[in-house]
């Protein structure tokens, strides 16, 4: 068989590791010959792509971002982008396509699907809130990078009896936010699940300097205050319908400076918890979702994805990863506050 692969949306740790497990698997067992189309759709949309053998995939193992490149382009938003994709694709002599990205990437392979184009998708998404698998690839690496983070912000928010408030990925799902909360130790977190009371978290941060601790609060870029919206960075929106969101961190820090009279600062994080080396967890869970994908790929099971359940790397179709996203559970916040203030 003769294949396509493609890494779309956001970049994130581990995407070179599905590659290569793609690649080295589909060539050592089955014989396979792959093609690697560049940016995301926009390469089979642009008929833009490379050889990709077993020679270009070795080293990439502890790489970040992906070889590929990556791009947010929608075929669905150019006219007659669907049917060029799959025309091109045919062009080349493919069998098939292997999708690695998000719920806009599997969206988009769901369609072509639906079309007659086989697609096997990876699940990838760095805010871990794709609904048909228990944990994405690069979640991990990220988290770990705001505890990290975290670790070094309670230090001079300690030293300069300050409060830090530090803005993370999660667009509508906190998931970033809650493990590396809870792994650093937070005083605060705020997730787009539940809306936030400006009033309580005064209070509370007032409780923390009483007690002795410089607070720090972490909120997912999509926290919304009560009574109030989204904060966006830019106006207009990408391909795919969303608009850009940034700079509650900055909003939240200056209304508690105005209302307690406490220092406040805020610390954006954005692309850093995306860029480096993937964790062990993220290496070893994606080069088995691309083993699993050449398998389903090899076996004709087009129009599923690779899933994580348990412990087990299972297939799932691909409109179960579209129809609905993750969020966490009320629960899971419950279990967060029991650690605050630390």
């Amino acid at each position: 068989m003769r294949i396509g692969v493609l890494t779309g949306g956001g970049d994130c740790p581990g995407l070179n590791a599905v590659i290569r497990a793609v690649v080295l698997r589909g060539s050592r067992e089955w014989g396979h010959e792959f093609t690697g189309y560049i940016d995301g759709w926009k390469g089979p949309l642009e008929n833009q792509s490379i050889g990709l053998g077993v020679e270009d995939v070795r080293g990439i193992l502890a790489q970040g971002g992906t070889i590929l490149g990556s791009s947010r382009t929608n075929p669905e938003a150019v006219g007659g982008g669907i049917e060029t994709v799959i025309e091109n694709v045919r062009s080349d002599g493919l069998d098939g396509l292997i999708a690695i990205g998000g719920d806009d990437t599997l969206g988009v392979a769901r369609v072509l699907t639906d079309s007659g184009l086989g697609v096997v998708g990876v699940p990838k998404t760095i805010d871990n809130d794709l609904n048909a698998t228990d944990y994405t690839f690069g979640f991990d690496t990220a988290v770990n990078i705001v505890m990290e983070s975290l670790d070094r912000l309670r230090t001079t928010g300690t030293s300069h009896h300050r409060a830090l408030v530090v803005e993370v990925m999660g667009r509508h799902a906190g998931w970033i936010a809650l493990h590396g909360g809870m792994a650093g130790g937070a005083d605060l977190i705020l997730v787009p699940e539940e809306e936030f009371d400006l009033a309580e978290i005064c209070t509370h941060v007032e409780a923390c300097f009483e007690a002795g601790v410089a607070p720090l609060i972490v909120a997912s870029e999509g926290a919304v205050p009560k009574e109030g919206s989204e904060v966006t960075s830019a106006a207009g929106t990408d391909a795919f319908g969303h608009v850009r969101l940034g700079g509650i961190a900055g909003w939240l820090a200056d209304r508690i400076e105005e209302k307690t009279g406490r220092e406040a600062r805020s610390v954006v994080l954005g692309h850093l918890q995306r860029g480096g080396t993937p964790t062990a967890f993220d290496r070893v869970l994606a080069t088995r979702l691309g083993y699993k994908a050449i398998e389903a790929a090899s076996e004709g099971h087009w129009g599923k994805m690779t899933t994580l359940r348990g412990t087990s790397i299972e297939l799932a179709p691909l409109a179960d990863a579209v129809d609905e996203s993750k969020i966490v559970p009320a629960q899971r916040m419950v279990e967060a506050r029991y650690g605050y203030p630390d």
